[in-house]
């Protein structure tokens, strides 16, 4: 899932994935949107960012 990077950081969103297209120093996520799955997740272990694309790909 690609979306908008920003110039800026999404405030309210912290990442620490700083291998991630949207990571910004400070922990920031520049995405415009992001999306968390799947839909029936019970815990936090069972979720992930779908946002999520390597630098590398980008």
């Amino acid at each position: 899932m690609k979306v908008e990077k920003m110039s800026r950081p999404n405030e309210g969103i912290k990442c620490v994935v700083n291998t991630c297209h949207y990571y910004m120093n400070g922990d920031h996520c520049a995405a415009k949107m992001i999306q968390v799955e799947p839909r029936n997740a019970h815990d936090t272990n069972e979720t992930g960012c779908a946002t999520f694309i390597p630098e590398a790909q980008a």
